[in-house]
């Protein structure tokens, strides 16, 4: 009881309530699939010079991916993104698994053009400091480099033709979920979010009340 009184307070509490966009900043998104948010980031950002093809330094991803705009980083349960593989739905053992701390994926998806706009995407305008807080948020995600200095890619492919799991920092658990994590990195980016929330629509709720405002 305590736990689903603190999941629901937590929803509810914004953090960062005084975040306002910076206008002309960095574009960035917020992105889900109903259940799971990913962040949506810049794949070369003029503003600060960061380029996400030489940081995961791949250079199979780099010939094909060099054109695209953007890429969205998502942290989950090792289990439960290899178990959606083909269009499979998990299974509730799986389900369970991810309630205790278990291994982690980076999921990395290649966008051509900025996420569609709709009920699940809120764009966003930040400042170069928030963009780099972000930035540093997903760095310190990524696995350690290899001996090539090269982020490990866990294998070939992932769901489709422009998307990979790259190797990942810390556990899963039932207090430290996929949405949670976005919500780690936004609240460190000084955006606003819930308190806490395993949940995708929290997530959203929060970071659209500032969606339509600027500084």
């Amino acid at each position: 009881m305590a736990f689903i009184l603190l999941l629901m307070t937590g929803a509810t509490v914004p953090v960062n309530r005084h975040f306002r966009q910076t206008p002309d900043g960095i574009p960035i998104f917020v992105v889900s699939n109903g259940a799971h948010t990913d962040l949506v980031l810049p794949l070369h950002d003029p503003q600060t010079g960061h380029d996400w093809l030489r940081e995961l330094s791949q250079p199979e991803l780099t010939a094909r991916f060099s054109r695209y705009r953007y890429v969205g980083f998502g942290w989950g349960n090792e289990g439960f993104f290899l178990g959606s593989m083909g269009g499979r739905t998990p299974g509730p053992g799986a389900m369970l698994r991810a309630l205790l701390p278990s291994k982690t994926l980076v999921h990395a998806s290649f966008y051509r053009a900025a996420p569609d706009s709709g009920a699940l995407v809120v764009p966003l305008r930040v400042s170069a400091a928030q963009y780099g807080r972000l930035v540093a948020h997903v760095q310190a995600t990524l696995a350690a480099p290899d001996s090539l200095g090269r982020q490990p890619l866990l294998q070939a492919g992932g769901y489709g033709a422009a998307d990979f799991f790259f190797r990942a920092r810390g556990r899963y658990h039932a207090l430290r979920t996929c949405n949670d994590w976005t919500t780690r990195g936004l609240r460190r980016a000084g955006i606003r979010v819930p308190l806490k929330s395993p949940l995708a629509a929290p997530v959203l709720h929060h970071a659209r009340q500032t969606s339509r405002k600027t500084r």
